[in-house]
Order: structure tokens, then sequence, then C-alpha cells
């Protein structure tokens, strides 16, 4: 009976560090979400603002330079600054979305679905596979054919985290 206690206890214990676990990750993704979405937002504000305030500066200096001292028709020198504005308006763009990758909660999403939890669940190893989460998320969930996405028991596609 001791030994049966024992056990019931480990297995209690054992239980309650996973809960514990889980929860440190959820608030670390949830940590990383929100300064992701905040960082996101700001260069998504960067990017607007500095493309429209590119233009309009660019324009005023660069054109007057252009066409005064280079010498170039009022066409070309109102293309280039056109063009570096939207240079830095895209990379400023792509660097948003990196950032907004973050807002996915994907190792939140990747242990829910070993533990059996949501829709990536049958698609996931089981937690007693020696494959990781995080390589069975990348091959995605398989398909009978390339072309139809994978659906849910509802009919919803399948995002993989």
């Amino acid at each position: 009976m001791r030994q049966i206690g024992a056990t019931g206890r480990a297995s209690l214990g054992a239980a309650g560090d996973t809960a514990k676990a889980l929860r440190s990750l959820v608030v670390a993704d949830v940590s990383l979400a929100r300064s992701a979405l905040g960082r996101s937002l700001a260069l998504t504000g960067f990017a607007i603002a500095f493309g429209a305030s590119a233009w309009l500066l660019l324009m005023a200096t660069l054109v007057v330079f252009l066409s005064r001292q280079a010498g170039l028709p009022w066409s070309a020198a109102l293309l280039i600054p056109a063009v570096l504005s939207v240079a830095a308006t895209l990379a400023a763009a792509w660097i948003a979305m990196r950032y907004f990758e973050h807002t996915r909660l994907q190792a939140t999403r990747r242990q829910l679905a070993r533990l059996g939890i949501g829709e990536l669940a049958d698609f996931m190893p089981s937690p007693d596979s020696p494959e990781s989460a995080r390589s069975a998320s990348r091959h995605g969930p398989a398909s009978e054919t390339e072309e139809r996405p994978v659906k849910d028991e509802r009919g919803v596609d399948v995002t993989p985290p």
C-alpha cells in the first residue's frame, strides 16, 4: 500500500510539474507574442510614416537637386526618390511580418497538439515518441493529395504552427 501511495504521489507530482512547465511555456509564448505584436505594429507604423514622409521630403529635395545639379529630366528626378521610398517601405514591412510570426504561439500549439489538444493533435507524434513536435510541425500535416489542404472534422483548413 505504501508503494502504491508513493507511486500515486509521484505521479501527482509529475503531473503538477508538467502543468507548471506548460504554464511557463504559455506565459513565455504569450509574452513573446505581446512583444512581437507591439514591434510589428510599431514597424508597420514606421513603414507607413516613412513611406509617406520620405515621398514628400525626398521629392522636394532630391528632385530639385537632380534636376538642377545633375541635369536629369524631371521624370528621372521624380523616379529616383520614389524607388528609394518604396525600397525602405518594403524593408520595414518585411521586418514587421517576421515579428508578426511570433504572435502565432507556435511552441504552445505544438505542445498542446502533442498532448492531444487542438486541431493538430492528429498530426503530432505521441508524447512518448522520440520525434520532436517541432520537426513534426515543420513537415506539416500530410494530406492525401497535394492539391487539397488538410481539414479538421468541421471542414476548416488546418493551419500548421
